[in-house]
């Protein structure tokens, strides 16, 4: 049964309850978030994570409150993916912080990454995001832009052996560094690949995606609104009627929708550290997806957008 707007902003104000200890507001058991499949092992996720790059924050800073409000929020209305690097400052520790305080740290999926030269620094760089996120066990570790690669996947092969990480994966963020992600993903040394994929970034399409499904790979989608140059594109023209028949009630939702609609797509990760934006990205992951036929409509539709 589709999700009206009216029950999905229901959802968004018994999670404001999520303020007052002990942040949990459990859905109705009628109304579940949409599941992906991790294919290397059947696990499944829900689509729609949160990127990281702008929780660096100082912890004394007012904007921890914020990223409180916002991670409560994210669990409550069935979000698990979080996805953060050691390079993202104190984003780690943060996330290690809040999680912890807010009780909720072992029912997400947290995924971090590595990008540092050398096998010794890259020990490091692990060993620190076990100590900040708190965690005896990481779900995902990525090398990130594939930084030294070579070394750092015999570490993670290592890591994985030793039950301390679940799954192994890839990053890239340009389109530069699809040839040698290809390569990589035929290797068989890969659980997970994170690339760039959206309604005005297509590219991976053509071969990536593809591939991930023959592999039996998972994908996380980064910078699913690019840089703010697909809204900015998008301007002031209004959501099409039609998109009510995928149960979007905002552009975001609409390309979110079209991102996780992808059979290779696992979850599609957006930066925010804003409660309300939360509440409105986890709202694709409600209702219904797009079929084949509505996904090139929609690109039909954002193709025509001036």
């Amino acid at each position: 049964m589709p999700l009206t707007r009216r029950e999905m902003i229901g959802l968004g104000a018994g999670a404001a309850a999520a303020v007052a200890v002990p942040w949990r507001v459990p859905l109705p058991q009628s109304v579940s978030p949409i599941k992906k499949t991790i294919p290397s092992t059947g696990e499944q996720l829900t689509p729609i994570g949160v990127g990281t790059n702008r929780y660096g924050v100082s912890a004394s800073s007012s904007t921890m409150t914020e990223l409180r409000s916002t991670l409560a929020r994210f669990h409550a209305l069935g979000g698990q993916v979080i996805d953060t690097a050691e390079e993202y400052g104190r984003a780690e520790g943060n996330i290690g912080d809040l999680t912890h305080a807010l009780g909720i740290n072992d029912e997400l999926f947290i995924a971090t990454k590595i990008r540092m030269v050398g096998r010794e620094a890259g020990i490091r760089s692990v060993e620190q995001s076990f100590d900040r996120l708190q965690r005896e066990r990481l779900d995902l570790v990525q090398v990130h832009d594939l930084t030294d690669y070579s070394t750092h996947i015999r570490t993670l092969r290592d890591l994985k052996a030793d039950g301390r990480i679940r799954y192994i994966g890839i990053t890239a963020s340009r389109h530069a560094y699809a040839a040698e992600m290809e390569r990589l993903m035929n290797t068989g040394d890969v659980d997970f690949v994170q690339l760039s994929y959206t309604l005005d970034e297509r590219r991976a399409a053509s071969r990536l995606l593809p591939l991930a499904t023959d592999r039996g790979i998972a994908v996380i989608v980064n910078r699913p609104f690019g840089s703010g140059s697909l809204f900015r594109r998008i301007g002031e023209h209004p959501l099409p009627d039609w998109a009510a028949d995928i149960d979007c009630t905002s552009w975001g939702q609409f390309v979110l929708k079209y991102i996780i609609s992808h059979p290779a797509v696992t979850c599609a990760v957006a930066g925010t550290r804003r409660e309300s934006h939360v509440v409105d990205n986890l709202g694709a992951a409600y209702g219904r997806l797009p079929d084949a036929e509505l996904r090139a409509r929609q690109e039909r539709f954002f193709d025509d957008i001036a």
